[in-house]
Formats: structure tokens, C-alpha cells, sequence
């Protein structure tokens, strides 16, 4: 069972992620302005988190230096404060749908920047090395693919809006033009681009910081405090700032306490265990229940240009991790054959050299 369990961990990531995009974009139909979203989640997040810490890693607080807090302040700016209120505006621009098909980008974006900060390496002469460059090539043919071309719309026959329709006629202005839904998938990549340096720049914090609760909830406090100043910088309209018994508070009450307090402690574990490409390669199962649901609960139709962008993303994310894969494996035989290689010599030296000599 505790080898199931990072593949258990992924699949329940996977499931909060898309339940994540089906209620932030319900939120952002209604109105609710994105920047005070994102503070209202990661307050909802650190609040919930303080105490957890406290109770269960009161005992075990390592120390923080000066730097190490610069490197946690600095990796909630860029990965999630910034990826977040990204993310935001390129949902009220697109759609759920869209936003969980770009998600599978996350991997190769994360393979990039491994490579850029020389953590993961590219054989361009052998087949894995292929693999992973043709899956990155692929991953942008599937990104172009959505943001370039709709095609015919496809809609389920059960789709009434269990969330209502949508009440922001800037909301709607956007949707129906294209200039923006293309502004919105580069700013979704922008986004994903964020989250995939969060993922590798995590891997060095925890060696430094091995608390992993306690850096999840220092993060989260940290992101709240910054996106606090944005949104008030950008928003200084009182009645947005107010929640009521509705879908905006469902919103912050999900993607605060369940997506933010606890998937990121859970992608944290993940990545100790198993590494962030691991934790990138399961996207696709978000994708496939965002699709269902977005059309179900939200009424949105699926243009083929997303069901076809997201198969290509699909596809070029596997073959990056089937690059991965066959990589580890050769890697793993070549290991082997050395050490045998290695036994083999020390015998052959130990057989050939003469015997000790006998005392009587």
C-alpha cells in the first residue's frame, strides 16, 4: 500500500484541480474580481493552515535563516502569487476547460526549465533524448492548436447551469471575441510557466527547509500578504470586497482550505517522494473531468480546436515522460553493468594475486 500511495496522492491533486477550475470560473461569472479572489483564497488557506502547524510541527520548527526566507518569499511571489492572479485573468478571458487543457503543458514547462537550471539533462542522440524534445515540440502544436483555432462547438444535451448564467457583461465581452481568448492562453501559459518554476525551484527549499507543513503555510502566508497589495492596488471598489452566501464564497471556502491548505502540502510530499515530473505527468486526469463537468454544470460549449489542442498536449506530455522513463531505466543498467564490470576486476585482482605468507 505505501507504494500506491504518491499515485493515490496525484489522482486526489488531480481531482481538487479540477473542481479548482469548474468554481473559480462559476465565481468569475457572477463578478468577482480575480486579484481579491486570490487574497480571499490564500487568507482562507493561511488561516486554516496556522493551526495545523502549530499542533502537529510545534516540536520540530527547524530554524530559518535570513536567506532561506528570501528563497520561500521570493518562490511564493513567482509561483504562486504571481501564477494565481495570471491565472485569474486568463479564465475570465477563456474557459475552464481551456485552463485545465493548458495545465498539461505544466510538465514540459517543468522539463524546461530542469534543463535550463541544469537539473535534468537532454541526450540529443539517443531515443529518449528525442522523446522529450519531440513532446516539447508537440506540447506547442497543441497550445497553438487552442489558441489559434475554435472550429465547430460541441455541447452536451444536459448542460442548465447549475452555477446561473454569468452576469459580468465584460465576462461575456470577452468570451465571444477572439483577440482575448488568444491574450487569455498566452496568459495561461504565463501562468503554468510560473507554477512549473514553483515545482523545480520547490525540490532545493526542501532541503533547506525540510518542513514541509510549515513551508506550505509559510508560503501560503506569504502569497496573502502579497496578493493582498495587488488586489488593493488594482481594486479599491468596496462591494467587491464583500461575500456573500453565494458561489464567490464557495469559491474562496474551495480553493482556499482544500485546493491551496491542502493540495500544496500534498504536491510538497509528492515531490520528496517521487519528484516534481512524477506529480506534472498526472494533468491529464484533470483535463478529462474538467471537460465533463465544465459542460454539465457550467453550460460551456467544447470547440474541437480544445478536444484536439488537449490530445496533442496529451500526447506530447507522454512523450516527455516516456523519454523520462526510458532514461531512468537506461540509466539504471548502465549502473548495474558498472558495478558488476567493477566486482568482476577486484575478483580477478584478488584470484591473481599471490597467497599470504604461513608462519609456523
Amino acid at each position: 500500500m505505501g507504494s500506491k500511495k504518491p499515485f493515490l496522492a496525484v489522482l486526489l491533486i488531480q481531482t481538487i484541480y479540477a473542481g479548482m477550475f469548474l468554481v473559480s470560473k462559476a465565481a468569475f461569472n457572477v463578478g468577482m474580481n480575480n486579484f481579491i479572489f486570490v487574497f480571499y483564497r490564500q487568507a482562507a488557506a493561511t488561516i486554516f493552515l496556522v493551526p495545523l502547524s502549530i499542533t502537529f510541527e510545534r516540536k520540530n520548527f527547524p530554524p530559518l535563516s535570513f536567506v532561506t526566507f528570501c528563497k520561500i518569499f521570493m518562490l511564493s511571489l513567482c509561483g504562486i502569487t504571481l501564477s494565481l492572479d495570471v491565472n485569474g485573468v486568463a479564465l475570465i478571458y477563456t474557459s475552464a476547460t481551456l485552463a485545465a487543457a493548458i495545465t498539461n503543458c505544466l510538465p514540459v514547462v517543468t522539463f524546461f526549465l530542469a534543463v535550463l537550471l541544469r537539473m535534468e539533462t537532454v541526450k540529443l542522440r539517443t531515443s529518449p533524448g528525442m522523446a522529450k524534445i519531440a513532446g516539447v515540440l508537440i506540447c506547442i502544436a497543441g497550445a497553438a492548436t487552442i489558441a489559434f483555432y475554435k472550429g465547430p462547438h460541441l455541447q452536451l444535451l444536459l448542460h442548465h447551469r447549475l452555477f446561473g448564467n454569468p452576469t459580468n457583461q465584460e465576462h461575456q465581452s470577452h468570451v465571444s471575441s477572439g483577440a482575448t481568448w488568444v491574450k487569455g492562453c498566452l496568459l495561461m501559459l504565463m501562468s503554468n510557466t510560473f507554477w512549473g518554476l514553483w515545482l523545480v525551484l520547490q525540490a532545493s527549499i526542501i532541503k533547506s527547509y525540510p518542513a514541509k507543513l510549515l513551508l506550505t503555510t509559510l508560503q501560503c502566508l506569504l502569497s496573502s500578504i502579497q496578493s493582498f497589495f495587488i488586489a488593493i492596488a488594482l481594486e479599491r471598489d468596496l462591494h467587491q470586497w464583500k461575500l456573500g452566501w453565494n458561489v464567490k464564497l464557495l469559491a474562496v471556502a474551495y480553493t482556499g482550505i482544500i485546493v491551496t491548505g491542502g493540495t500544496y502540502y500534498l504536491q510538497t510530499w509528492v515531490i520528496e517522494k517521487k519528484g516534481p515530473v512524477f506529480l506534472a505527468m498526472s494533468t491529464p486526469i484533470a483535463l478529462v473531468i474538467t471537460m465533463l463537468c465544465s459542460a454539465i454544470l457550467l453550460g460551456e460549449a467544447i470547440s474541437l480546436g480544445s478536444i484536439l489542442g488537449g490530445i496533442l498536449l496529451v500526447g506530447g506530455l507522454y512523450s516527455v515522460l516516456w523519454g523520462k522513463r526510458k532514461e531512468q531505466k537506461m540509466e539504471k543498467t548502465s549502473s548495474i553493468a558498472q558495478a558488476d564490470k567493477e566486482t568482476e576486476v577486484k575478483q580477478e585482482a584478488a584470484s591473481q594475486s599471490p597467497p599470504p605468507p604461513f608462519f609456523v
